[in-house]
Parts: C-alpha cells; sequence; structure tokens
C-alpha cells in the first residue's frame, strides 16, 4: 500500500547512495557495539575493583560507608546525563537531517552513548572510591541507555541527500 508519505520516508536512492548508507550504517554498528562492550569491560574491573575495596573494608572491621547526599549528587547526575544523551542525539539528528549531512548522525550517537558511558563511570567511581555496594545501577542505567541509542538506517536515510528534481 502506497501512501503520500512514502516517498519522503523512503526517498528513490540510486545505487551509489544505498552502498554510502550501507557502509555507514556498518560503520555506526560496529562503534555502538564496541561501546557496549566496554561497558562491560568498566563493570568487570568494577565489580574485581570494587569486591576488593568492600572486602577490605569488611576485613579491618569498617563499616561501609553510607553518603548518602554522594549517592544522591551521583544519582542526579546519572539521570541528567541519560536525559542529556537523548536531547543532543535528537539535536543532532534534526542538525542531520536540515542539512542532509549523515556525518551527524553518527556524531549524535557518539555523543549519545559518550554521555550513557559517563553513567556507568559513576557508578565505576561510586565502587571503588565509596565501595557503594549498589554501584551496578549506574551501570544498569548506563548499558540500557547506549541499547536505547542503537543506530537506525532510516535515520541516515533521512540525512542522505536527496535530489531536488520533483519524481
Amino acid at each position: 500500500m502506497q501512501t503520500a508519505l512514502s516517498a519522503f520516508y523512503n526517498p528513490p536512492m540510486d545505487r551509489k547512495q544505498t552502498a554510502e548508507i550501507d557502509q555507514k550504517y556498518r560503520s555506526l554498528a560496529t562503534i555502538w557495539f564496541v561501546l557496549l562492550m566496554s561497558q562491560f569491560m568498566v563493570l568487570g574491573a568494577a565489580v574485581y575493583i570494587g569486591g576488593q575495596t568492600l572486602a577490605a573494608a569488611e576485613a579491618a572491621g569498617a563499616e561501609p560507608q553510607e553518603n548518602a547526599i554522594v549517592i544522591l549528587i551521583f544519582a542526579m547526575l546519572g539521570l541528567s546525563s541519560l536525559a542529556m544523551s537523548f536531547f543532543l542525539r535528537k539535536r543532532m539528528q534534526d542538525q542531520a537531517e536540515a542539512m542532509q549531512n549523515m556525518s551527524y548522525v553518527q556524531t549524535g550517537i557518539l555523543i549519545a552513548c559518550a554521555f550513557c558511558e559517563s553513567i556507568s563511570l559513576i557508578g565505576f567511581i561510586l565502587a571503588v572510591v565509596f565501595g557503594y555496594k549498589y554501584f551496578f545501577l549506574w551501570f544498569v542505567v548506563g548499558i540500557v541507555g547506549i541499547f536505547l541509542h542503537f543506530p537506525r538506517r532510516q535515520h541516515l536515510i533521512n540525512a542522505s541527500y536527496r535530489s531536488s528534481s520533483p519524481q
């Protein structure tokens, strides 16, 4: 079923444009996957180092410090980073479509994933420096954020150059 908007959402493209979009999409998916795997590497380091920190504190007979204010500040920082990741990605996507430049799509995904990775780094700091035993919650939020920023081919198609001749 053809609709009036299908030409806008699926503009006719030649083979060169299709190949360029496919190549860019594969690059974006690879970068996204590497950033996701880096989250799990940092999580492994946090579990190992944070576990040692908690074990050392328990061996010394000290109670783990529960710094409620620091944890609240880090929670607000993490949630604001998640919100900023979506805001900036959407802004870069709009700019990519307005300027018909696919590079802005890649920039938007990289910025969004960097903000999500910063959430996990906050969890890492909580594990290593503060010995907070629920540090993994920040990793969950960061990893879910990166999953939500999976690259979409349609964003590249919308940002690709369209001829101005009517069809």
